[in-house]
């Protein structure tokens, strides 16, 4: 009888309810927020430079303009169709997505921020709910404390959730809310072979074509397969993945981001740079913005990467491209000491007389800061009021803005930056730039 009993109370758990909250189209999203003239227009929002697609809408997707399509090759199009191209405004879309992951950290103690725009809830613990309606509560509120819209997807693993979301975005019929754990297994089923296997979360356009070739055209012909076979062809991640898609967790929610092993900051310059002097500004920078990174993370970096080269979309130029690793004496996060490294680095690589398109910088040998390993002779040991400082900076420019104080090298004019132009305001991290009501 103990043993009947056990069985049954096994058999009465019930499976787990994660759930992925997206915003829609989050970029133009953002925008249309405050610029309401924009909702139901064809919009895009572009990338550095102005250069590509990075976000559409509705509108602009229906006329077939594909995600990182050249904002030149759309020009006449845009004129025909009146698609209206904005620059990034990173600014507001990380505020903005700060606001949406907070409101969401309040319907779940266990929550992912998978990207700038995603966020995992784990609801196992809320069976006593009706997670459809659940569900419905965080879109109302959600739209109606930011005004951006979003759908959510519940299901018993991360890559059912993934997969109920699209449907939760794609089927009027689910209303923005997909429930695959209130399915029946005949009725989940029937939805999933009318889903193509490309739409799988790690799947995507690269593998889609192998697995068609090998008769695997939709999500429940991937369900179904043998994923001892799979991994032996693929990896052990499409083992993972099928094995998700039939309701067993192998992807658990990281509720902290893991620390990153390696820092990049990059551009491409608005206009072409010859001189030292706009090189050595842009590397500062870069190297600035990637210290706070590094400090946010709490880690030191044991050695530092810079490059700059020349477009090679213009064959009319001279092509020239370079880079140089250095290695620290000892793992540091002091912006000063970081990008003197760099702008020495850069001496060695610069010449002269060449149009040049692109500059960044990488950090790697990634340490914790706690505990890091120095010596007797390290600059670290050498200046303890660094750390003092970078954190006074770092408090300073959160407070007041980005930039606020800075290294005097980074420059003041940079006729190099990147072109933007067609920016929204930075209607919530600016005071000067928050909407103003006239009555």
């Amino acid at each position: 009888m103990i043993i009947v009993t056990i069985i049954k109370m096994q058999n009465l758990n019930p499976p787990r309810s994660i759930a992925l909250i997206d915003v829609n189209n989050f970029y133009v999203s953002c925008e249309r927020v405050f610029n309401p003239k924009l909702i139901n227009k064809p919009v895009v929002v572009l990338s550095n430079n102005d250069g590509c697609a990075v976000a559409r809408s509705n509108e602009v997707k229906a006329l077939g303009v594909q995600m990182g399509a050249p904002w030149f090759k759309l020009k006449d199009m845009a004129r025909q169709h009146g698609i209206i191209g904005l620059s990034s405004n990173y600014a507001l879309y990380a505020d903005m997505s700060n606001r949406v992951m907070s409101i969401l950290r309040e319907y779940s103690p266990d929550q992912e921020v998978y990207s700038i725009d995603e966020s995992f809830l784990d609801l196992t613990g809320f069976q006593s709910r009706d997670l459809t309606r659940y569900g419905q509560h965080m879109r109302k509120r959600i739209l109606k404390w930011t005004g951006l819209p979003v759908c959510v997807g519940i299901g018993s693993t991360k890559t059912l959730a993934k997969l109920a979301n699209h449907c939760a975005k794609k089927r009027p019929v689910f209303n923005g809310v997909c429930n695959f754990n209130t399915m029946k297994p005949d009725e989940l089923d029937s939805l999933l072979s009318e889903i193509e296997v490309g739409e799988i979360w790690g799947v995507g356009r690269k593998l889609a074509p192998k697995l068609e070739a090998l008769g695997f055209r939709s999500v429940l012909n991937l369900k179904r397969a043998d994923p001892a076979r799979l991994r032996q062809q693929f990896s052990v991640v499409m083992e993972k993945t099928i094995r998700e898609l039939n309701g067993t967790v192998c992807i658990e929610l990281e509720e902290m981001a893991p620390a990153k092993k390696q820092i990049i900051s990059s551009r491409s310059f608005g206009q072409s740079v010859r001189d030292y002097a706009s090189l050595a500004e842009s590397i500062t920078l870069y190297m600035s913005r990637a210290a706070e990174k590094l400090r946010r993370q709490q880690s030191f970096s044991g050695s530092v990467y810079v490059y700059i080269r020349t477009s090679p979309f213009k064959p009319d130029d001279p092509f020239y491209s370079n880079g140089m690793t250095l290695p620290l004496p000892s793992p540091t996060d002091d912006t000063r000491q970081l990008v003197n490294v760099a702008l020495w680095a850069l001496k060695q690589i610069y010449r002269p007389n060449y149009n040049y398109a692109k500059a960044g910088v990488m950090l790697s040998e990634l340490v914790p800061a706690q505990g890091v390993q120095t010596d007797l002779f390290s600059q670290a040991q050498a200046n303890p009021k660094s750390s003092a400082l970078m954190s006074a900076m770092d408090s300073i420019n959160q407070k007041l803005g980005r930039e606020t104080v800075k290294l005097a090298s980074e420059g003041f004019r940079r006729p190099w930056k990147m072109k933007q132009g067609n920016k929204s305001p930075a209607y919530t991290t600016r005071w000067s730039e928050i909407p103003t009501i006239f009555s």
